[in-house]
């Protein structure tokens, strides 16, 4: 049994790198922030009282179901928005739907200026080459190296076998060492 504070001390301790995992995969930072406020309160309310060791697999599968919900409700409105489209007038076109990512990582400190740019611009096309990768190699890949969940852990979340997590995280690791590699980034 965990108690409150375990449970928030845990939510503190995820709500980053679960925003830019959901930033990775829904490209909205208002949509992202709504799936991980919404992933939140589900282990609150649902999985609270779970033993603290549960937390991780449980929040990354709770996380990981949001971020389908969320897809799953896009498609609806948009078959909704475009068979409704034709009864309404031309639209104006407000804002661009492919926003880019800010990468602003407080915690990066270098020696010169210059190596600060380089860090931070081999950051981005890191993080763009992971927006990228196919939505099943992506949360693997994530899940396996940023959350450094283990095989079975990632498996159990993702709900597939390990073989699977082992095929989703070579296939992803390949992609992004190649995709570097014609930008010029060399690990």
């Amino acid at each position: 049994m965990s108690s409150r504070l375990e449970l928030s001390d845990f939510l503190a301790s995820v709500e980053r790198r679960a925003l830019k995992q959901a930033l990775f995969a829904v490209r909205n930072e208002e949509s992202a922030l709504d799936i991980v406020q919404d992933a939140m309160m589900k282990l609150a309310e649902k999985y609270g009282d779970k033993p603290p060791e549960e937390f991780p697999m449980l929040f990354q599968r709770i996380l990981q179901n949001t971020i389908r919900d969320y897809y799953r409700r896009q498609k609806v409105r948009s078959m909704w928005t475009t068979l409704l489209s034709a009864f309404s007038g031309p639209e104006d076109d407000e804002h661009d739907p492919l926003d880019t990512l800010e990468s602003a990582d407080s915690d990066f400190k270098s020696e010169s200026p210059q190596a600060q740019l380089e860090q931070r611009q081999t950051l981005v096309a890191i993080e763009k080459e992971i927006e990228r990768l196919p939505p099943r190699q992506r949360e693997a890949f994530l899940m396996r190296y940023w959350e450094e969940m283990d095989i079975a852990e990632t498996a159990a979340a993702m709900g597939c076998s390990e073989g699977s997590v082992k095929t989703h995280c070579s296939r992803a690791t390949h992609t992004l060492a190649a995709a570097l590699a014609a930008k010029g980034i060399k690990p």
